[in-house]
């Protein structure tokens, strides 16, 4: 059983911004069916009546967080022009990692604690990476880059490793580092 998110009832939507918040906050392993039963006012049975299942849950949980990350990025980056929208991904990014991702990208979270190929989860993760390849490939197209498979591979492992850097502090500004790297890998791409 797979619950449409679209269309939930207000008890699950409760119940998905509340395992939302704690998947995110705590880990996915680290919180059970009774503590989103708990806090979200609404008994076991109601939990599972809305979605079937824990790996339901966290199915559902990565597609609403893919679905609200692609909607802010693209209409983020639709406010700059063509020539510049694949840097743009990357104040984009800037902004989402300090207001949603404290704790880094909630799918590369994810698919640390679900090591099962087979875990519906972990197709919903991998849609979410394919799908940002393909944007950051239209946009260096729409740049001028002519062979936009290289620089796009090399823009979607920036975006990556600033994302995973960001709560590390390992690197001052990991994703003003990666925006100016990509910067270097456009000119370059352009110029070939």
């Amino acid at each position: 059983m797979e619950a449409r998110i679209d269309v939930l009832t207000p008890a699950g939507r409760r119940i998905l911004d509340t395992a939302a918040e704690l998947f995110y906050r705590q880990g996915i392993n680290a919180v059970g069916v009774d503590l989103i039963a708990q806090r979200a006012g609404v008994t076991k049975k109601t939990l599972y009546d809305r979605f079937g299942s824990k790996e339901a849950l966290v199915t559902a949980y990565l597609r609403e967080r893919d679905e609200r990350w692609r909607a802010w990025l693209t209409a983020e980056v639709e406010k700059s022009p063509p020539a510049d929208r694949a840097l743009a991904t990357f104040d984009a990014l800037a902004e989402w990692v300090r207001r949603e991702n404290p704790r880094g990208c909630g799918f590369v979270n994810a698919a640390a604690e679900l090591p099962d190929a087979g875990h519906p989860a972990r197709q919903v993760i991998a849609d979410q990476k394919r799908w940002l390849r393909g944007y950051l490939r239209q946009l260096c197209e729409e740049a001028g880059v002519t062979a936009p498979d290289g620089p796009a591979d090399e823009l979607l492992l920036l975006h990556e490793g600033a994302t995973v850097l960001n709560g590390l502090s390992v690197v001052g500004d990991p994703v003003a580092t990666a925006r100016e790297l990509a910067r270097r890998a456009l000119e370059r791409a352009r110029a070939a």
